[in-house]
């Protein structure tokens, strides 16, 4: 009978920051970064899990350390209980008496919950040798239903609704699937759109994703409107009438400036607003929806929890959702929310802005697409082309679009060579001139 038998844990991060990748009106030098965890057990295969939770530098020791602090209650469980019943497995790591004090179910505790719940998930696709997607959209409706924690959800989504959706879904899954095959996920990508970038290489790489496939671009905004209107002038310039430009303000505003700037940036009709204020204002979302319409605002990636996703949907907040795989409990709290989403018919955009995000919100779309909504070509999953090369199973992008991946798993294990090189402080890159070059970037 296997158990798991270690859950390592361990401090990631990539010197972003020289190159101003990532760099927003909220966030300036971000390394991105990565508390990385391993299940491993003594299965004779040497099954084991892999999922991260993201950060952009500075702290993501202590998500590390949250993550340290819930092996006692991991190591040991055996296998089988834990990925055959993955909500009972959730529920016991969120629902821990002492832990939970330091949530409930939300911020660094319950981001390391979501990520060793991930784990299991990415545990439970290998065993069967199949792709996390394909994984999930194999689950008979009734098994995805008792994966799900309705607490705090009830009154907007209750099981026996959960449950007729996916029942609805069902007879389409199989078609769905070869659709997928063939034709990949749409893509929109922000990887022009860093606020450090000159306008000259935010323009170029505009251009270029154009000629990759792609027809939606994210800038980000909020520091200077005059800026934010020159740099939006010069990217529709470069790309032309046909190619959508979304724009995200990562939290900048209050609601009422909110309102203001983005009505001077109407004329460019954005395709979204994201995250025009604080990510907890679900009123203030509300206020500025109605007063910007029909501009579309969105907000989803620092939502901390399913409670406020239904709180979003329910107060008519946001005209499309993102989701981010890392942020909250899990796949188990992830397929809650897409469930929400589709009962409220609201679009989802997932949020994957950051290192491994890509690789694992790729397969919560398509799953979502194949078992939940149905729906894929009204909505798009982020991209961003950053540092993809030290995935074992690393995205695949083809004229603008995911292509579905075949690999068993999550596609979240990394290679070995960059977790030695990149851990921090001890790996080779930050005992070398990397500690004296980042230094020298954060005190000037």
């Amino acid at each position: 009978m296997s158990r798991i038998v270690a859950l390592d844990a361990l401090d990631v991060r990539f010197p972003t920051s020289r190159d101003g990748i990532g760099s927003d009106a909220m966030n300036r030098d971000p390394d991105y970064s990565a508390a990385y965890v391993t299940l491993r057990t003594d299965d004779p295969s040497g099954l084991a899990g892999h999922a991260l939770v993201f950060t952009i530098g500075r702290g993501n020791e202590v998500q590390t350390a949250a993550l340290r602090a819930l092996s006692p209650l991991v190591v040991g469980c055996e296998v089988s209980s834990v990925l055959d019943d993955p909500g009972a497995f959730a529920r016991s790591l969120a629902d821990d008496s002492q832990l939970r004090w330091l949530g409930p179910e939300k911020g660094v505790m319950h981001m390391a919950v979501g990520a060793v719940v991930n784990a299991t998930w990415d545990m439970a696709a290998r065993r069967v040798e199949m792709p996390m997607w394909q994984y999930i959209a194999s689950l008979s409706p009734e098994r995805i239903v008792a994966a799900i924690d309705f607490r705090y959800i009830s009154d907007a989504l209750t099981p026996a609704e959960a449950l007729a959706l996916l029942r609805l879904a069902e007879p389409g899954r199989r078609a769905r699937t070869e659709a997928l095959l063939q034709r990949g996920y749409p893509a929109y990508t922000t990887s022009p759109g860093w606020l450090g970038y000159d306008d000259e290489t935010m323009a170029r790489l505009a251009r270029q994703a154009v000629a990759d496939g792609f027809r939606t671009i994210k800038l980000k905004v909020g520091a200077c409107i005059e800026d934010d209107l020159r740099r939006l002038r010069r990217v529709r310039e470069a790309v032309g009438d046909d190619v959508a430009i979304a724009v995200d303000a990562n939290q900048r505003w209050d609601a009422a400036q909110a309102i203001g700037w983005i009505n001077r940036l109407a004329p460019f009709k954005p395709a979204w607003v994201e995250e025009p204020t604080s990510p907890d204002d679900i009123l203030g979302h509300t206020a500025i929806r109605l007063a910007v319409a029909p501009t579309p605002i969105s907000t989803g990636e620092h939502t901390h929890n399913r409670v406020m996703f239904k709180q979003f949907l329910q107060a008519h907040a946001v005209s499309l959702l993102q989701i981010d795989a890392a942020r909250v409990g899990g796949v188990n709290e992830i397929l809650a929310i897409l469930l929400l989403a589709a009962k409220f018919g609201v679009r989802v955009f997932p949020h994957a802005g950051g290192v491994g995000l890509c690789e694992m919100v790729q397969h919560l779309a398509m799953a979502d697409f194949i078992a939940i909504s149905g729906a894929m070509e009204d909505r798009a999953i982020e991209y961003v082309d950053h540092l993809h090369e030290h995935f074992v199973d690393p995205v695949r992008i083809r004229n603008g679009r995911y292509l579905a991946p075949t690999r068993p798993g999550f596609s979240t294990r990394m290679h070995e060579a960059p977790l030695r090189e990149y851990a921090y402080p001890e790996g080779g890159f930050w005992r070398g001139e990397g500690v004296a070059s980042a230094s020298a970037r954060r005190s000037s």
